[in-house]
């Protein structure tokens, strides 16, 4: 038997799984649950210098209550830029500038708003559970492969499978956990 060919499967297996349940909280953290993040800002790219850059290394953001995210362009020619490229973002934020910074208050959610948002935080997590199993199937398929070239026992393959599926379920709890947080978040219960 070959321990460094279980290892490797084991390892690889928790790195994508781990991986899967990342993407899953970095999706998760740019759902807007009506108190301001500057998280929600990640996905807005602003046209400057020739290229379109992430909008926080063009300005500091900070958030000086919970309902308003202030951004504060380390160039102050790209005030303009940085108002059109937040409101011309499918996040529906409504920005205005005063001459030194861009001022970002986020609307309270309607009960609609909260529900269809929580249908997507469903649908997230659902995909973050997909990738897990997917990586459980590559690597049972990798554990049959390894009993068929008489590589490992029947007894590592089973001891293999039940390890897969202890990552498995550990990995699927987590995003479980991470849907649930967010769904308090959004509906409050």
């Amino acid at each position: 038997m070959d321990v460094s060919d279980l290892k490797g499967l084991f390892g690889e297996a928790s790195k994508r799984m781990t991986a899967a349940t990342e993407h899953v909280r970095h999706e998760l953290s740019g759902v807007r649950t009506g108190r301001a993040s500057v998280t929600i800002l990640d996905s807005v790219h602003v046209e400057a210098y020739g290229t379109r850059m992430p909008l926080n290394q063009l300005a500091g953001l900070s958030i000086p209550e919970p309902s308003l995210i202030v951004a504060q362009p380390f160039d102050h020619s790209l005030l303009g830029t940085i108002e059109k490229a937040i409101r011309a973002s499918d996040l529906g934020l409504n920005p205005s500038n005063d001459g030194k910074v861009v001022r970002i208050p986020i609307p309270s959610l309607t009960e609609e708003r909260r529900k269809e948002l929580s249908r997507h935080v469903h649908k997230l997590a659902e995909e973050g559970r997909n990738q897990v199993r997917q990586v459980r199937r590559d690597a049972k398929e990798r554990l049959k492969k390894l009993l068929k070239d008489h590589k490992i026992s029947e007894d590592d393959e089973k001891k293999g499978l039940d390890e897969v599926q202890k990552l498995t379920d550990t990995s699927v709890a987590q995003i479980d956990d991470l849907q649930k947080k967010k769904d308090q978040e959004l509906l409050g219960h």
